[in-house]
């Protein structure tokens, strides 16, 4: 296609988008339940369709050179999508955020102002590679009430089409309308600068997906953007550490899943503690053969199998079995490393000592700060949200693991019995 005809595609996508949130916003939770439920419903009898044209994508991926990790995050097979089709009806089953009332007042003219939840509207989301996504950030927004404008990447496209198309078609069923859910059903890098443009019908875009795409989504759009750039995450083993329980903390943070944006990347050890806990570490870590890159004090204890950091190592997001190591005099000097450092992501303290945690809670600027607690708790899911779309290093508006509340603005609704300023 052209990209004229892209654009003017788009373009209809948006404008039916837009009419579809307006319906949506008057929907009752029970009647978005029941759109949520057919859904499911419909996932599962169009599974055969639904493998049918993942087998596309995975031998298109296969004869592309897809790493055996990339294949199975695309694999799609009648247990996984009975697992999607439970994450919707799990969704349904959460409370419904839209018609809130956040706060109530009466001004002494007796104007009664009532603040309330509502749906943002149009939300486009652009992600890569895995089918599941499609499903999930449909049913996040449909349940706040948003419509959505999908574009997925090109390793997935047959899956997320068929996905997309049983969503829609279930909840048709019961009272979806149209154009709710839609999948842009190509992946030329022009759809991304359409999708950015077109702030007439769209209300909010979010980029999921490597640095590069959402820089450019950040550099094109016109609405706003809500990202998620690195998950370089930071442990600091304070003074008055329990050391035992550090060394179960960083080695869960590190080793539990290191490919994702909240594993351990960079690990602070106050220097009162280095020469007794970085042995009791590394003995831990060999395990799991992590490799190791540490300052010079690191080096000094541990020995030559410590790869010398670099100041590149401080800014990396391995997303791997390597971890950076500096030992600090104090801690105001690891937070002002996790502040010059870090990306705003997940930082975590290890002390006994509340007062030393406190300081550290408010000190870090970042969305999710711990207290003796791994920072792979970073999720929507264990955070008890029940789903995520993702998780933001923004500050506005949405902060952290992003789940229905974050897909909500709010509304002033005045009352009143014929008050005038005059």
């Amino acid at each position: 296609m052209t990209a004229e005809q892209i654009k003017e595609h788009i373009y209809g996508m948006g404008k039916l988008s837009k009419q579809a949130s307006y319906a949506l916003a008057n929907l009752s939770s029970g009647q978005k339940n029941s759109i949520l439920r057919a859904m499911a419903g419909e996932l599962r009898a169009a599974s055969a369709v639904i493998i049918e044209a993942n087998a596309k994508d995975i031998a298109n991926g296969e004869t592309n050179g897809l790493s055996n990790a990339m294949l199975d995050r695309l694999r799609l097979d009648e247990a996984r999508i009975h697992g999607i089709a439970a994450g919707v009806e799990k969704v349904a089953s959460l409370p419904d955020p839209i018609g809130e009332e956040l706060d109530k007042w009466t001004q002494e003219n007796g104007m009664v102002i009532q603040q309330v939840r509502v749906p943002i509207g149009v939300i486009g989301i652009i992600f890569e590679s895995r089918p599941n996504v499609t499903s999930d950030a449909a049913v996040l927004c449909l349940k706040s009430g948003n419509a959505t404008i999908l574009r997925g990447g090109s390793e997935a496209l047959h899956s997320n089409v068929a996905i997309a198309d049983a969503l829609q078609k279930g909840g048709e069923k019961e009272g979806l309308p149209e154009g709710a859910i839609q999948l842009i059903p190509f992946t030329d890098r022009e759809s991304v600068t359409v999708m950015a443009g077109m702030d007439q019908w769209m209300d909010l875009i979010i980029p999921r997906g490597g640095k590069g795409l959402i820089e450019a989504v950040v550099t094109l759009a016109r609405m706003p953007v809500i990202k998620h750039y690195d998950g370089i995450c930071h442990t600091y083993v304070h003074t008055e550490a329990d050391l035992e329980m550090a060394v179960n903390i960083v080695n869960d943070a590190k080793t539990q899943k290191p490919s994702v944006c909240n594993a351990l990347e960079t690990l602070l050890v106050d220097a009162t503690v280095a020469e007794k806990f970085l042995p009791l570490l590394k003995q831990r870590l060999d395990q799991k053969n992590v490799e190791l890159r540490g300052d010079e004090t690191t080096q000094r204890i541990l020995g030559t199998s410590v790869v010398p950091a670099t100041e590149e190592d401080w800014h990396t997001e391995y997303l791997d079995f390597i971890l950076s190591i500096k030992v600090v005099s104090d801690q105001q000097e690891a937070v002002d490393h996790i502040n010059t450092y870090g990306s705003g992501h997940s930082e975590c303290i290890v002390t006994s000592n509340n007062e030393a945690a406190e300081l550290f809670l408010r000190s870090c600027d970042s969305a999710c700060v711990y207290h003796n607690v791994s920072t792979r708790f970073s999720d929507g899911e264990e955070f008890g949200f029940g789903a995520e779309i993702g998780i933001s290093t923004d500050k506005l508006h949405a902060r952290g693991p992003m789940a229905l509340k974050e897909l909500t603005s709010y509304q002033y609704r005045i009352r009143g019995e014929g008050q005038t300023k005059l």
